[in-house]
């Protein structure tokens, strides 16, 4: 007789129910624990991929331990080391039908990896960095790309990812800047959502992290506390997540590793209880991150012991602990009310994926894997052309074939400077060196030779026609790189000593091009002026390479636009947009924040012509919305493509505001002489905030819409005026303003 547990026609929560009440306490927590198979270092750390991985590891539950009992999860079994993927998959099959067989209910674990840059796998297609996707300013090709990369999880026997980031970038000298999509909440909301959507399309649970302020540390340092009042939080840290569980339909969470004003996240109720399930109505999972409930006693010293440590982040809303089983132990008591709602939680989204359905196989990898197919390297080319920044251009761009051309700095020639650090090449390839990459990944100086067959390359820029420059970042982890989890700076200086490829190059005497390709801005304002244009990319992947050469061409129109701000000097940080007018340069201070190229910014190879825009309502209520059109027209002689952004600016407000902050923004592809008409629907929710009361509330009085290229750069400014009461709203809000492009 089928049990209600397995009855399919059942909804997962009342199958999960009947199961979790035939369980035995050490069965429940058994479902709250994971195992790392493969994750013992040599103890020295130099291979950790997470921070402390060489102490837990040996002091974590071996699987046979836990196999009577059950398992929650399975961590990174194609992430760890370098696998085939018909191999790996067949691996995973054969444990699964280990732990399936080890405990009296038949239950699988469920199986996560790393997504970040594509399935963190060897030999799967590595896509751009999260900067890169936010410099697309493409939502839905995102999408695209993130359902791509859960199919191929999906097709090896994988269920959850752990990504996206949804951090806002407060100081770039943080060294996971690269992870993280932009400096603006609304661009991190929008793109990260879209990345959400595609990754559950694919039938991927998507894991929002670092939930929350991880990147609002003091100094920019990883896992320093984050030092922000309320409003910060609410207005500029909160909003991405929000808007993943609210519009994304993000199925699993993951606490950061900071403390806020000196509670962890891992033990913060209101942050994982309240806010998240009581006010978000989330009904997903919250899984730690990697030794987060360990040190809530070993690091932030809140808890006496592994099993305070376990109780802490229990009562907080934690249901999972990663990697592996040490604090959530089946050998000591939890409280029973808690490990009940977090095993009820995991069963339900076990059944959910499938994991308690009688008929449930495992992926067996019998047929052929490929985790690098054509269409996913298309996907991979076009994210990366889109995300190529053209900062600066003196008119020495696009190049033409047949020039002499000298490359000079050494990441022209390295694979790294296309890779961040949660690419397999970096991650985990560099402790491999006796194996190939898995996948091509052509350097800029192999694909400048590819994009110009006839140009005659040259060593001496002082022997060209043309320089390009190309500085920029190795990714890496805990002080591995110059960018990456744990390789925080001290200042926005080129690493490496890159200043002087820089100064030599510019004392050549010939045009000078910069290339930087990083995992966040660097300054460049010593250089700038005297160069003959600067570009930026952001790790772009395996196919950057090819991505950057055709924007230098000509082949590729530049099209992206920056997600967040290049500084012009080193220091001076932070320095985000969104600083209200105190933060901005004045006269009480001798240090000017400015930066040189603002967020937004990006320029074209042709021109376009802005028309001025209608607005249908100036006046509207607190609760009403008005919408604009806007003529755009390509006056150019090639095509291109145009980004409409739209800023809001409130002139007054009872709390000090932003100057500008974004509110919607629309991608507008346009043939040489062709126009297009945009339409934005902006509704009075977006010129909510938090005021000193700590209430969400939209205020009537004066607002102005700037439609711009840039958050510096307006094109037209519509005044309006919200009429009414003091509106508060809540999580139900409208968080966009929807753009359509006709």
């Amino acid at each position: 007789m089928v049990k209600p547990w397995q009855d399919t026609t059942l909804p997962a929560h009342v199958r999960a129910a009947d199961l979790l009440a035939r369980m035995t306490d050490e069965e429940k927590t058994a479902q709250l624990t994971s195992v790392w198979i493969g994750a013992e270092p040599d103890g020295s750390g130099a291979g950790d991929v997470a921070p402390g991985q060489h102490t837990y590891a040996a002091r974590s539950a071996a699987l046979d331990a836990l196999l009577p009992y059950g398992l929650g999860h399975l961590t990174r079994p194609f992430g760890t080391v370098p696998v085939e993927p018909a191999e790996g998959a067949a691996r995973l099959a054969a444990l699964q039908r280990t732990i399936r067989a080890g405990n009296r209910f038949g239950l699988p674990a469920l199986a996560h990896e790393e997504c970040l840059t594509g399935f963190t796998a060897w030999q799967a297609t590595v896509f751009p960095t999260p900067l890169a996707w936010g410099a697309t300013f493409d939502p839905a090709l995102v999408t695209e790309m993130a359902q791509a990369i859960g199919a191929s999880m999906r097709a090896v026997g994988i269920h959850q990812g752990l990504a996206p980031v949804l951090d806002v970038v407060r100081d770039p000298r943080w060294g996971r800047t690269e992870e993280s999509i932009g400096e603006d909440p609304y661009l991190v909301g929008t793109i990260g959502t879209a990345y959400v959507r595609g990754l559950e399309a694919a039938g991927i649970v998507a894991t929002l992290k670092h939930f929350a302020a991880y990147s609002a540390s003091r100094a920019a340092r990883n896992h320093a506390p984050a030092s922000l009042g309320p409003r910060e939080l609410a207005d500029v840290i909160l909003p991405p997540f929000e808007m993943a569980v609210r519009d994304g339909g993000a199925r699993s969470v993951m606490p950061a590793y900071n403390d806020i004003d000196g509670l962890p996240a891992h033990a913060h109720a209101v942050l994982l209880t309240q806010l998240l399930r009581d006010t978000w109505q989330f009904t997903g999972t919250v899984v730690s991150d990697y030794y987060g409930v360990s040190l809530l006693e070993e690091a932030h010293r809140i808890a006496d012991g592994e099993s305070g440590a376990a109780s802490l982040a229990l009562a907080a809303g934690v249901d999972v602990e990663l990697p592996a089983a040490r604090c959530f132990s089946t050998t000591r008591t939890l409280p029973e009310d808690l490990l009940d709602r977090a095993a009820l939680r995991v069963l339900t989204q076990k059944c959910e994926l499938g994991l308690l359905d009688p008929d449930w196989e495992p992926v067996t990898g019998d047929a052929p894997v490929d985790l690098n197919p054509a269409h996913t390297r298309e996907l991979a080319r076009k994210v990366a052309e889109e995300s190529v920044v053209l900062l600066a251009n003196s008119g020495a761009l696009p190049l033409s074939d047949g020039l002499r051309i000298a490359v000079v700095g050494p990441l022209a020639h390295e694979q790294a400077a296309m890779l961040g650090c949660y690419t397999f090449p970096r991650h985990v390839g560099v402790h491999h060196p006796e194996l190939p990459t898995g996948v091509e990944v052509p350097t800029l100086a192999e694909a400048l030779r590819a994009e110009f067959p006839t140009a005659a390359f040259v060593a001496d820029p002082a022997d060209a026609d043309l320089c390009l420059a190309v500085v920029g970042d190795r990714s890496g982890l805990f002080g591995r790189g110059s960018s990456g989890e744990g390789c925080d700076t001290e200042d926005l200086e080129l690493p490496y000593n890159q200043s002087e490829v820089l100064n030599r190059a510019l004392a050549s005497g010939t045009p000078t091009g910069i290339v930087v390709l990083s995992g966040r801005p660097y300054a460049l304002g010593r250089w700038a002026d005297r160069a003959a244009a600067v570009v930026q990319a952001f790790f772009p992947g395996q196919e950057g390479g090819a991505a950057v050469a055709g924007v230098l061409s000509g082949r590729v129109e530049p099209t992206g636009r920056l997600p967040l701000g290049v500084p012009r000097t080193p220091g001076g940080q932070p320095a985000p947009y969104l600083a209200p007018p105190l933060g901005r340069h004045g006269f009480p201070s001798t240090v000017d924040p400015t930066p040189l190229y603002p967020f937004g910014h990006g320029l074209s190879y042709t021109t376009f012509a802005w028309e001025t825009p209608h607005c249908e309502s100036p006046e509207l209520a607190t609760d009403g919305e008005t919408s604009i059109r806007l003529t755009v027209r390509n006056t150019g002689d090639r095509p291109g493509t145009e980004v409409v952004q739209l800023y809001l600016h409130d002139p007054v407000g009872t709390v000090a505001r932003p100057e500008v902050r974004l509110v919607g923004y629309a991608r507008v592809p346009l043939e040489a002489g062709a126009s297009a008409e945009v339409h934005a629907t902006f509704p009075a929710d977006l010129a909510a905030y938090t005021g000193a009361d700590g209430r969400r509330v939209v205020e009537p009085g004066a607002l102005e819409l700037r439609i711009a290229a840039s958050s510096a750069h307006a094109h037209h400014t519509v005044p309006l005026t919200l009429t009414g009461p003091v509106r508060e709203v809540g999580h139900e809000r409208r968080m966009r303003c929807e753009m359509r492009v006709k």
